[in-house]
């Protein structure tokens, strides 16, 4: 797996981009990273690295197995970046659900850096 190309579409391999991450073995450094990051672990079904990176007090609002069935029962096709600040990012997600039917899940979502870590906090959706 790590000789592939990441799936946040960075440009970089698996290895050396998001899934030391996933992995615990590197913190994200930005929002930017999380958010790319988060995208990756939906692609490899990995909801208990979507449940840490998800802000402590939204975790009332999320369940782990809605995580993995939501991450297993999509194809992942392309994130894009369409703009990022120190706590925000505004993206594209692509992909095929389960009818492989193409969607696009546009979201601006919002991040918060507790005691080192950054987390997910919530997500909006622009028109």
């Amino acid at each position: 797996m790590s000789d592939i190309k990441c799936y946040c579409n960075s440009g970089l391999l698996f290895s050396e981009c998001c899934q030391p991450y996933i992995l615990g073995i590197k913190k994200a450094p930005t929002a930017e990273a999380l958010m790319r990051s988060r995208y990756s672990a939906y692609a490899v079904h990995d909801a208990d690295y979507l449940w840490q990176t998800t802000a402590p007090k939204e975790r009332r609002y999320h369940s782990k197995p809605d995580m993995l069935q939501w991450a297993k029962s999509n194809q992942w096709i392309k994130l894009e970046i369409l703009k990022a600040t120190d706590f925000t990012v505004e993206f594209k997600a692509y992909y095929l659900d389960y009818r492989l039917k193409a969607q696009v899940h546009h979201e601006k979502s919002f991040f918060i850096l507790e005691n080192e870590n950054w987390y997910y906090e919530k997500g909006v959706y622009p028109e």
